[in-house]
């Protein structure tokens, strides 16, 4: 009777672990399929991307997060945040309050031309997942260098995969995809703003999304990712008047 106990509890041992090994082998249950279009999944997700969503509306391209085909990196409300800041954090708010100028309020002050212009540092052409993208080693990019791509604002970056270590053994473990963005295409491997991706191949029913992770310390902490360029395009375009002060 214990010999049939213990055969019957090595079987479920057995089953048990295959299952584990599916779910592993697998990367997870997670069903990465969202029934609504980009636009839809943004506003979902409130958080992270409820304000992404609004910025989308701002910059008048409601059309295409809803109906066209492209690789977006979503940014999340953080980094919204973090740009536009106080007066007494170092943001936009601080920048402008500095110059002599008008501080920030409401999102809707600042041009649509400027939020079309840096959200599409984020977009991509074509539907790319994960495993469309070539794979990056930052330690040897001579022998893995990601590749290069041009966003829908003209404004390159480098897209790859990172493998991580696993039991001592390099490139068998976790994968990540990274978005690093280059300020000046002559020199393309000069100060390069890394942006690791959080979630990856979220597909609605037009495009794919990959979600990025937020590090107050990195090039991703601010929208378009240099803060320099946002900051000159808004002071030089000027602010319009907020609803609170008509």
């Amino acid at each position: 009777m214990k010999k049939l106990i213990f055969a019957c509890a090595a079987v479920l041992l057995i089953l048990n672990a295959c299952k584990r090994d599916e779910y592993y082998r697998d990367g997870g249950l997670a069903n990465p399929n969202f029934e609504g279009n980009m636009l839809q999944y943004l506003q979902a997700k409130k958080v992270p991307f409820d304000t992404i969503a609004q910025i989308v509306k701002l910059a008048g391209m409601e059309s295409a997060f809803s109906n066209e085909d492209f690789t977006f990196f979503a940014p999340d409300d953080e980094v919204i945040k973090k740009t536009i800041g106080t007066v007494k954090t170092d943001g936009l708010n601080n920048f402008l309050f500095y110059s002599g100028k008008d501080t920030v309020k409401t999102l809707d002050q600042i041009s649509p031309v400027i939020w079309r212009r840096y959200l599409q540092r984020y977009m991509f052409k074509g539907v790319n997942r994960l495993k469309d993208y070539q794979q990056i080693d930052f330690d040897v990019k001579s022998v893995y260098p990601g590749g290069l791509y041009y966003s829908l604002g003209g404004n390159i970056s480098n897209i790859g995969v990172t493998y991580g270590t696993a039991n001592n053994i390099k490139y068998i473990g976790y994968r990540q995809l990274v978005l690093t963005y280059i300020p000046d295409a002559s020199k393309p491997n000069d100060n390069w703003y890394i942006n690791k991706v959080s979630s990856s191949d979220i597909k609605p029913t037009n495009g794919v999304v990959h979600a990025l992770a937020f590090n107050d310390l990195a090039g991703g902490a601010y929208f378009g990712f240099n803060p320099n360029d946002f900051f000159s395009d808004v002071y030089y375009s000027g602010l319009t008047p907020s609803d609170s002060s008509k």
